[in-house]
C-alpha cells in the first residue's frame, strides 16, 4: 500500500538480512516512523507493545524474530529459547504461535550452518503468503459487496483495524473495501474508534485516508443506532482467532456489533486468512483472552494545539480499570467468513480444509 506516493509493507527485511524494518504503529496517525529491529528480544518487545499488531502481521513479525534469533545463535538451545520468548509476547492471536511453530519445524531439521539462511527464506515466504492471501480475500469480499450493492452509497461498518497495517499488506477486513473502491463502487466506511487503544480512529481512519476511501469515525456505541436508521449495509471485521466451529475472537466490542447487526438483519462477516483459524479449539471458552495494562483504559493519547503528542488521564485517581483486549462472537451471529479460498458460513468452515488453492 502507499503512504503518500511511496509503496510500503508493514514489515520488510534488510537486503543483507541483518535486521528487520517495521512501521512503528504506536506513532500513528500523528507521525509516520519506521524502526529497525536487530534482535529477537527487540521483536518480542515490538509485538508486546503493539509497535506491530494485527494477527497476520504479528505472525510475520514472529517469523522474522526467529530469523533474527539465528543471527544471534544457531544452537538448538537458543532456537527453543527464542520460540518461547516470541510465543509469550501476546497470547490471543493464533497466527503468532502458528508462525513460530512453522519456523521451528523447518529450522529443527536444517543443518546448523544453514539455519540462518533457512530462517530468512522461510520468514519471507510466510510474509509473501500473507500478502497473496489478503489479495484473494479482497477479491472474494468484492464479490460479496457487489452482490449486495445498489446504485447508492454502500455503507460498511468495521471495528478495530484489520487493514494493511494489521497484515503484511492489503489487509483482511479492509481488503474487500479497497477492492470495491478501486473498482469504482461508491463505498463509505463507518470507522469504530475502538477504545481503549483507538485502533479504528488512529489506524483505520489514517490508512483509509491514505487510499482515498470515504469514511467517518464514530464512537464505539454509535453503531447500533446507525443500523437502526438503515445507515449500515454490511459489517466486516477481522479476527485474531477463529475456532473450528466458526466462533470469531476479535477486538473487544465486536460481539456487541454482531448482536446489533443480527437484530437489524444486517450481514456480518469476518475476513481472515486461513492461518487465523485454530482447528484445535472448538469451544471458544478455551481461548486465552489477553488482559492488557489498565493504563490503556485510564489514559488517552492525543495531539495538542501546539502540535505535541501528549497522554492525559481520563478516570479518577484511585479508580480501578479492567482491560480485556478481545471478545468472542458466537458462530450463530456470523453470516460468513471471508478467506483466501472463498466465503464460508461457520457451519461450512470445515470445507476450507478440503479446498486446494
Amino acid at each position: 500500500m502507499k503512504v503518500g506516493k511511496q509503496s510500503f509493507r508493514t514489515i520488510w527485511p534488510d537486503p543483507r538480512c541483518k535486521f528487520v524494518h517495521i512501521i512503528d504503529q504506536t506513532q500513528l496517525p500523528f507521525a509516520f516512523k519506521t524502526l529497525q529491529i536487530h534482535s529477537t528480544e527487540q521483536m518480542a518487545h515490538a509485538i508486546k507493545t503493539m509497535q506491530v499488531r494485527g494477527a497476520p502481521l504479528i505472525g510475520a513479525a514472529a517469523a522474522y524474530g526467529m530469523a533474527l534469533a539465528m543471527l544471534e545463535d544457531e544452537s538448538d538451545e537458543y532456537l527453543l529459547s527464542a520460540t518461547e520468548m516470541l510465543k509469550n509476547s501476546r497470547p490471543t492471536a493464533v497466527n503468532l504461535a502458528w508462525a513460530v511453530n512453522r519456523m521451528l519445524a523447518v529450522l529443527k531439521v536444517a543443518p546448523h550452518n544453514r539455519r540462518n539462511f533457512t530462517a530468512w527464506r522461510e520468514a519471507a515466504e510466510i510474509a509473501q503468503e500473507d500478502v497473496t492471501q489478503n489479495q484473494r480475500i479482497g477479491q472474494h469480499g468484492l464479490g460479496l459487496i457487489k452482490s449486495h450493492y445498489q446504485d447508492k452509497t454502500f455503507n460498511i461498518l468495521t471495528h478495530c483495524n484489520a487493514g494493511w497495517l494489521a497484515t503484511v499488506d492489503y489487509g483482511t477486513a479492509l481488503s474487500p473495501i479497497y477492492a470495491a473502491h478501486d473498482a469504482g463502487l461508491n463505498v463509505h466506511v463507518w470507522v469504530d474508534e475502538t477504545r481503549p487503544r483507538n485502533q479504528g480512529a488512529a489506524l483505520t481512519a489514517w490508512e483509509l485516508g491514505q487510499h482515498g476511501v470515504p469514511h467517518t469515525v464514530i464512537t464505539d456505541n454509535a453503531g447500533g443506532h446507525l443500523m437502526q436508521q438503515g445507515l449500515v449495509d454490511m459489517v466486516i471485521v477481522g479476527a485474531d482467532r477463529v475456532t473450528a466451529n466458526g466462533d470469531v475472537c476479535n477486538k473487544i466490542g465486536t460481539y456487541l456489533k454482531a448482536l446489533a447487526a443480527f437484530d437489524n438483519q444486517i450481514p456480518f462477516y469476518a475476513a481472515v486468512p486461513s492461518p487465523t483459524i485454530d482447528w484445535e479449539i472448538a469451544d471458544y471458552k478455551n481461548i486465552e483472552i489477553e488482559e492488557r495494562d489498565s493504563g490503556e483504559v485510564a489514559t488517552i493519547q492525543g495531539l495538542t494545539a501546539d502540535g505535541s503528542v501528549q497522554t492525559v488521564r481520563l478516570i479518577p485517581e484511585g479508580s480501578k480499570a479492567a482491560n480485556p483486549a478481545f471478545d468472542v462472537t458466537p458462530a450463530r451471529l456470523i453470516t460468513g467468513i471471508i478467506t483466501e479460498k472463498g466465503v464460508f458460513s461457520p457451519a461450512e468452515l470445515v470445507k476450507l480444509t478440503l479446498k486446494s488453492d
